[in-house]
């Protein structure tokens, strides 16, 4: 009773305090939409309200909310055998489609949170990967990679690599009856963060004998320096990822205090000084030639002439190519597989997946940018709701579609 009890309280305030945000008109369910962001930013806020009183740190709430309501058991089905697993240390869940006699396509995927929530266990994610297992004909391990607060940059990147190179070893092919040149690494959201960054390390690394076949990036947030792109300043606070909340989980990462959300806004960490390193980065998250006139618009880059000290600590963070893979050189680019990159209009992080196709294109990379004009941040984790949109049902299609002809 008192689950139900909490629940209505809370959706009763959602609804009263949240379903007032203007949407564009080619949201094709804007009420749907409005009121899933009124109830995600209700448990935000709680848990934002109850770190601002000292009680917890700032996720506190929504994992615990999190834990109660979303984890799944290992649970399998006829068509795939789900179990629990470690590789290098690092956990993950393992979904294996259970016809057998050849060799299977392999998916390492790192699920989405902001590098703070998430879990390869939640409902969304688990019938994901479940659905990918099932229609590729696949092993699909999720990994779970370590979260903040016990974990801070860059502890989510080596969990991601280290899982990655246990992954790929022959031993481990072998005992699922994984195809080894028939393997790809994806994410969404900062899982496509921690997947991009993966890839290039991958690429690289001369020891390994397998590779990534490909990489798949949803909505992946790809860069911290540039909280002023055209999509941040047109979707500032559109559901479900506004711009707030994504300063919130990069300071979270990066260990930062959560009093510098203005500055990280206000794009002040980019004036702080004007040495090479940041000049260098600047040109290749460079908006004005990296999109396209159309998506530019009348938006003009944000650059103030006063920094903020206090950010000093967290801009070595943000100018690592381990955290914002978009910096990476064009020589490591190069080496990149073929590419998808699903991008949405109302999304903050839309110009990070534009940007990053840009920039793999140069460097010779086959890329397919995947955009929906009506597409919203973590619209494909929503196929799997009682009432699913019908954007998160196209774009999960399309995604396994270009996988099945590109894997």
């Amino acid at each position: 009773m008192r689950p139900i009890l909490f629940g209505t309280i809370l959706v009763s305030i959602a609804v009263a305090y949240y379903v007032h945000i203007p949407l564009p008109s080619n949201v094709s369910e804007p009420w749907t939409l409005l009121f899933t962001d009124a109830v995600i930013r209700s448990i935000m806020d709680v848990s934002f309200l109850a770190h601002d009183m000292g009680l917890s740190h700032p996720f506190a709430f929504v994992k615990y909310f999190m834990a109660w309501n979303e984890i799944e058991s290992a649970q399998s089905s006829p068509g795939v055998r789900v179990r629990d697993a470690s590789f290098a240390g690092v956990h993950a869940r393992v979904f294996e489609t259970t016809l057998a006699g050849h060799l299977k396509r392999g998916v390492v995927y790192f699920h989405g949170g902001g590098w703070t929530l998430g879990s390869a266990k939640m409902k969304s994610y688990d019938s994901q990967c479940r659905r990918m297992a099932e229609e590729l004909d696949a092993v699909v391990i999720s990994v779970e990679y370590r979260l903040a607060p016990e974990a801070r940059f860059p502890d989510q990147y080596n969990d991601a690599l280290e899982a990655s190179k246990r992954i790929l070893t022959a031993e481990v092919l072998d005992r699922y009856s994984i195809d080894p040149e028939r393997v790809a690494v994806s994410g969404d959201s900062a899982g496509g963060n921690l997947a991009a960054a993966v890839t290039h390390q991958m690429a690289l690394d001369a020891s390994a004998p397998t590779k990534f076949k490909v990489q798949a990036l949803l909505y992946p947030v790809l860069q911290s320096l540039d909280f002023n792109t055209p999509s941040h300043q047109q979707n500032h606070n559109m559901p479900i990822l506004n711009a707030p909340l994504l300063a919130r989980f990069v300071l979270e990462y990066f260990n930062g205090s959560q009093a510098l959300v203005p500055s990280l806004l206000a794009n002040r960490h980019l004036a702080l000084n004007q040495s090479q390193e940041i000049a260098a980065a600047k040109a290749k998250i460079n908006w004005t030639r990296l999109l396209p006139l159309s998506v530019q618009k009348n938006f003009k880059p944000v650059v103030p002439l006063q920094g903020d000290p206090k950010m000093v600590q967290i801009q070595k963070f943000m100018l690592d190519v381990r955290a914002s893979p978009l910096l990476a050189a064009q020589e490591v680019l190069k080496a990149v597989p073929p590419t998808y990159i699903m991008t949405c209009e109302l999304d903050v992080l839309r110009d990070d997946g534009l940007m990053y196709g840009r920039r793999l294109e140069e460097a010779g990379v086959a890329v397919t940018i995947d955009h929906y004009e009506d597409g919203f941040h973590g619209c494909t984790s929503f196929a799997f709701s009682p009432t699913p949109f019908t954007v998160a049902l196209r774009s999960f299609g399309n995604f396994i579609r270009w996988l099945k002809e590109n894997l």
